[in-house]
């Protein structure tokens, strides 16, 4: 991220990729382009719903000193926002941490919920979950509605959590509709102006989790279109998930990088080769 003068910033995707909280040597061609693709996508889907923070993609309207080729397709010219302090998560499915919390204490960021749920089932309706941005090196902590108040207002908070419900609302139902399940989301917002608006990414594999919904099963965990071949191989080592990470081998880059094309292709109805920006 760059300070691109007069309040605007440059946003440069890179292909690095990190699991478990570790940022792995090898690159995964191509994710830099597919999570900006897809975010300028949705920016413009669902800008009926949402402002948000874009001003261009196209390394033609960016400014001196960063109309550089290596940029185009990975690259936004964005406005600065004041973002909030929380992680506007949305989630339809339970699974990730909600899960672990429900195996627990049968419970979803506090609020109880019916005996017996599965894992990766469809909740009755989508719910704001958020939670808190962690300083660097800690983790993201789930938190109450009420919590979210107290760190960002009333009136602020029922904002993003409306935002939010209808941002993951509209996008649930347009990539239902090409086969892809959207489970849970984080949206990061922000204000210009006034004016509550989305930053960031925006429903991307990496602020997702984007599942095929013909291999949707409750009480299983469903593939995914992101870094999943990474995770698993991952876990087949003996490794106790600090730096360095292990050498990656080709095939499971290669898989992860068919992963993040084919669910850029499918929201989009675009071939990832075509988009420059």
């Amino acid at each position: 991220m760059y300070d691109a003068g007069d309040g605007n910033l440059l946003i440069v995707a890179t292909d690095r990729l990190s699991a478990f909280d570790v940022v792995m040597d090898e690159p995964v061609p191509n994710k830099g382009r597919v999570l900006t693709a897809i975010s300028a996508f949705w920016f413009d889907h669902l800008r009926d719903i949402a402002a948000n923070h874009l001003i261009s993609t196209d390394i033609a309207d960016f400014p001196e000193g960063a109309k550089d080729s290596e940029l185009a397709g990975r690259s936004m010219y964005v406005r600065r926002a004041e973002m909030l302090p929380i992680e506007c998560i949305v989630r339809g499915y339970i699974t990730g941490s909600a899960w672990k919390e429900y195996k627990r204490s049968g419970t979803m960021h506090g609020v109880e919920l019916p005996e017996g749920m599965l894992e990766s089932q469809q909740l009755p309706e989508p719910v704001f979950t958020p939670s808190t941005k962690a300083a660097d090196g800690l983790h993201d902590e789930n938190i109450s509605y009420e919590r979210a108040v107290e760190l960002v207002g009333a009136d602020l908070a029922a904002q993003a959590r409306d935002l939010s419900l209808a941002l993951y609302t509209a996008g649930a139902e347009w990539a239902s509709a090409r086969g892809i399940i959207i489970a849970d989301t984080k949206f990061e917002l922000g204000l210009i102006d006034g004016e509550l608006v989305v930053a960031d990414e925006m429903l991307t594999p990496d602020s997702s989790r984007f599942w095929p919904a013909d291999q949707w099963v409750p009480g299983t965990t469903p593939p995914s279109f992101d870094k999943q071949p990474v995770r698993d191989f991952l876990e087949t080592l003996d490794w106790d998930k600090t730096p360095p990470g292990p050498t990656i081998p080709d095939q499971v880059i290669a898989d992860t990088v068919a992963r993040y094309t084919e669910g850029y292709e499918r929201i989009t109805g675009k071939s990832l080769t075509d988009w420059s920006g």
